[in-house]
């Protein structure tokens, strides 16, 4: 299972892994990269992300729900809100006692 971390705001960073590639597949990798003016990690997000897609059409099946994909989306713009501070304290809280007869 991919890692999340923290980044210094305490904001949860995207998951990351980790993979061993062949010498020829990693130089292959940087002229990918560098054609199309991407960082080499960039890069292989793009081609995981096609891969995958790829194969999923040509299965024909579904790996992720459609609840988990809308998760993520619905956390990714949560996560890209400016955060916003309460102003003050709340002017007044109510307590409710039970009644008796409960």
């Amino acid at each position: 299972m991919a890692t999340r971390q923290n980044s210094t705001n305490g904001k949860p960073k995207s998951p990351r892994i980790q993979v061993v590639l062949p010498e020829s597949v990693c130089e292959e990798l940087n002229i990918l990269a560098k054609n199309e003016s991407r960082t080499v990690s960039n890069m292989a997000k793009v081609l995981i992300q096609e891969g995958i897609k790829k194969y999923l059409a040509k299965e024909g099946a579904k790996l992720v729900s459609d609840i988990k994909i809308d998760t993520d989306n619905f956390r990714d713009k949560l996560e890209q809100q400016p955060v916003k501070r309460l102003k003050g304290v709340p002017k007044r809280i109510r307590y409710f006692k039970k009644s008796n007869n409960e």
